[in-house]
């Protein structure tokens, strides 16, 4: 939910806010509101000339790529041989400074990993290094229309107020209230919707947004289940590998939930990553709003021992997850799929996403029987595997990708 710092020039009085007494209240910065605004505007497609400029930009760099596959490539080979001319006027140093750091240091140094992050790059390794080292391109019209969407279904079960943050503790104050605040109107009325959740998978920061989360009414057992909802622009299910890259965002979700729920959330650690002082006191914002809510916090340190407090009274989520699909023109229900959770194939695909996001390999391509994928990419003109189809992925992207599931 909120985690940017807030434009001062654009500060509006919470208390002008209308409110309604049974929504529950979700504070977000005004930054965040702005993208929600962007979001549910009337979308735009972009502009030929702006699509021609990037596609331009591309190719100015193609060489720069190449350059970087070639040094990654031989960095993890041990191969000597040098290559300084395809990066032109970057130098020596920079060409090393690529090769010695990872992508984890290099772009989420401070950072949490995103679950996005994760699903983007078993998306398509090679497309998330791309983004990674040159920018993605403008969020299209699809895209839009998706985040839409989703900002209608939270819209029905949580009111936003919008709340000055000036420190990196309050910002990190926001997503943990939203958090709890979330998980006390799941408790009280059965659902919520748009929920930040955040973990310690194998060594890592992740944090992500969970769509939907229901209490089952008719079993016996109150276990939450978890369910993400994806837009489609055609009338049509997704293919096997869109529901595979899905059915990996729920998994990580579920393993998250069940790591605070068992209170497996290392405050310490915590603060250290994200350089966070716990005793740093709160805006008077978040403090009215936290004192309004029924647990009064002063201190970061004091919202992260009600946030621990909260989630240790749910249990484990459901071992079914729901991937529910819509039809964006009139958000009619194309079909569901339960599964279950398998924390093998889990296991498998997060350490095989860590190795690439640690520098411990290579980026890898999409399996052979994926390529369709590059036809809808942003990079196709430039990526080795277009330019040369016989380039394969490596074993373990291949074997991971096409585990059954």
């Amino acid at each position: 939910m909120s985690g940017s710092h807030a434009d001062s020039t654009q500060s509006q009085d919470v208390n002008s806010v209308n409110v309604t007494p049974d929504i529950p209240i979700e504070i977000v910065s005004e930054e965040e509101m702005a993208l929600i605004d962007a979001a549910l505007a009337a979308p735009r497609c972009c502009s030929p000339s702006s699509s021609l400029s990037f596609a331009s930009q591309l190719q100015r760099n193609a060489r720069f790529i190449h350059s970087i596959s070639f040094l990654s490539k031989r960095s993890f080979s041990g191969r000597t041989e040098s290559d300084i001319e395809d990066l032109g006027h970057l130098g020596m140093t920079q060409k090393r400074n690529i090769i010695a750091k990872s992508l984890l240091d290099r772009f989420r140094k401070n950072r949490a990993l995103s679950v996005t992050d994760v699903t983007d790059t078993e998306w398509c390794e090679k497309k998330m290094e791309f983004n990674l080292l040159f920018g993605s391109k403008k969020v299209n019209k699809v895209m839009k229309v998706g985040r839409a969407r989703h900002a209608e279904l939270e819209k029905e079960v949580t009111e936003k107020v919008k709340v000055r943050v000036r420190s990196t503790e309050d910002i990190w104050a926001v997503k943990l209230f939203n958090s709890i605040t979330g998980v006390n109107q799941l408790l009280f009325e059965g659902l919520t919707r748009e929920l930040p959740i955040l973990g310690f998978i194998k060594g890592v920061w992740m944090v992500g947004v969970i769509d939907e989360i229901q209490m089952p009414v008719k079993e016996t057992a109150r276990n939450p289940i978890l369910v993400d909802t994806k837009t489609r622009a055609q009338y049509t299910l997704p293919a096997e590998s869109q529901k595979r890259n899905g059915r990996l965002q729920l998994m990580c979700y579920k393993y998250m939930w069940d790591n605070l729920a068992a209170d497996n959330f290392p405050s310490m650690q915590f603060y250290d990553f994200f350089s966070l002082n716990s005793d740093c006191i709160l805006s008077e914002e978040i403090i009215e709003k936290t004192s309004n809510a029924g647990f009064p916090a002063k201190t970061l340190g004091d919202l992260v021992k009600y946030f621990r407090n909260m989630w240790n009274m749910l249990p484990a989520s459901h071992n079914q997850l729901l991937l529910r699909y819509e039809f964006q023109k009139d958000q009619s229900l194309l079909g569901e799929e339960k599964f279950a959770f398998d924390y093998d194939l889990f296991n498998s695909q997060i350490e095989v996403c860590l190795e690439f996001w640690k520098g411990e390999r290579v980026a890898s391509f999409t399996p052979l029987e994926d390529r369709w994928k590059c036809r809808y990419c942003q990079f196709e003109s430039v990526c080795p595997a277009v330019l040369k189809p016989e380039i394969t992925p490596i074993p373990s992207q291949t074997d991971c990708n096409n585990t059954p599931s």
